[in-house]
């Protein structure tokens, strides 16, 4: 009889258990829920999400389009600064050189006039320690009698130079390249 007992307590239990799995697959939300797919569209509803998408394609493109413009109007200001900004550093440049010519030419004038006032042999002697490309500059704007006799106080290395300089300066075929 105790087997009997025990064989109907084991059933009892598995009874409660098989109950007890039943109850909290009840309380779960979704266990017994089904797997519901939408069914495929109808032809119907495809022709309304083409139309749809074909709507909108133009009010799209124009917003794109909006949008690329205001990105180009952008740019273009942008560009017009540094135009500007390049325009005025120009012309900040070109002052500064018509000053600069303006300043050289009145400074080789004066030079010139220096050297035009001074006594043959001294004025010789200083040339001999300027470059040469200055000296035969300063040389040829002098009047010829003067840069003869300044040449003739030279020392004979240093008045070929500048001879040389001088006559390759009123040479025409001086600035073209060799054919």
């Amino acid at each position: 009889m105790i087997a009997n007992d025990n064989h109907s307590l084991g059933r009892t239990r598995r009874l409660l258990l098989a109950a007890a799995a039943v109850a909290s697959m009840l309380s779960m939300p979704g266990a017994f829920a089904q797997d519901v797919t939408a069914p495929p569209a109808s032809d119907a509803t495809q022709n309304e999400i083409q139309q749809f998408c074909t709507n909108i394609a133009d009010a799209a493109r124009d917003q794109r389009y909006v949008l690329q413009r205001k990105d180009l109007e952008t740019l273009q200001a942008s560009i017009d600064e540094r135009i500007a900004t390049l325009e005025k550093r120009r012309e900040e440049y070109e002052d500064w050189l018509n000053r600069r010519n303006d300043f050289l030419k009145q400074a080789e004038l004066n030079l010139v006039g220096i050297y035009k006032t001074m006594k043959p042999d001294a004025a010789a002697g200083k040339l001999e320690m300027v470059r040469p490309e200055i000296a035969a500059a300063i040389v040829m704007q002098l009047p010829p009698r003067q840069s003869s006799l300044i040449l003739s106080e030279m020392s004979d290395e240093k008045a070929a130079i500048l001879t040389n300089i001088i006559s390759s300066a009123s040479d025409p075929n001086t600035s073209k390249e060799p054919s």
